[in-house]
């Protein structure tokens, strides 16, 4: 079996999602050949030295703890940890994916990608994160203090989420989810590959007809706690199909 999930936004204000997520990777991850994190494990992440904050060290051990047991840990950056580096990597014993991955499998193939970079009507953003994954710009960030990092990145948190807030109330939804002309393209570009991505928080599965080619695409399920019901799944290929596997 190999494991899905994204948007899990872990912090210290989440700790039933951090408990259900820690339960995960002790006991049903087990069974599984590979997890694949496809972004946004951590509700933000300054750089490698917050290892050392207890909450990040806990998560980082467990992780550590999976890959130790023969499971393959993959992780790739979304657009709230885009910051995880080498450190990282050495301590939880995970393999940094480049966005998008192709993923072959015997039986099937598969394209990762968290999905931010496909939201493409939404210009302000994309300028943020091609700026953002410059490496000028990597640098100088991370040369602040982590107590000045720390506090940027709940500014442009707020700053998202009254984004997120304002779009939704209006006719700009479509911001907020992938371009159509954008996806076909790199569906096209990657050969009709199965696509599983996250970012958008709009779990569903799509069924594109690309050059007379049916194409699926799944998006996974964000964590969530807070108002309504807590949210926290998985999706699992079993070496035949996927299957979305609820963790509450």
């Amino acid at each position: 079996m190999i494991f899905f999930v994204s948007d899990l936004h872990l912090s210290a204000q989440t700790p039933t999602l951090t408990r259900i997520f820690l339960d995960f990777l002790g006991s049903r991850a087990r069974a599984a050949e590979a997890l694949y994190i496809l972004g946004d494990l951590f509700e933000y992440w300054v750089g490698d030295d917050d290892l050392e904050d207890p909450a990040n060290a806990a998560i980082a051990g467990a992780l550590r703890e999976l890959s130790d047991s023969g499971v393959e840990l993959n992780i790739m950056r979304g657009n709230r940890d885009f910051l995880f580096g080498e450190r990282f990597a050495a301590a939880t014993g995970a393999r940094l994916l480049t966005d998008p991955h192709v993923l072959s499998l015997p039986a099937w193939q598969f394209v990762l990608s968290h999905g931010d970079m496909l939201c493409t009507d939404d210009a302000e953003y994309q300028a943020f994160r091609t700026q953002s994954r410059a490496a000028e710009w990597q640098t100088a960030f991370l040369a602040k203090p982590l107590a000045e990092r720390r506090a940027i990145a709940r500014a442009l948190r707020e700053q998202s989420e009254a984004g997120k807030h304002e779009k939704a109330q209006g006719n700009n939804a479509y911001l907020m989810d992938l371009n159509p002309g954008a996806t076909e393209d790199f569906l096209r570009d990657h050969g009709y590959a199965t696509f599983i991505h996250g970012h958008t928080h709009r779990p569903a599965t799509h069924d594109h007809i690309v050059d007379g080619i049916s194409v699926e695409r799944w998006v996974l399920s964000d964590w969530h706690e807070g108002d309504g019901p807590v949210r926290a799944e998985c999706l699992v290929w079993d070496g035949e199909q996927l299957s979305r596997e609820k963790l509450t």
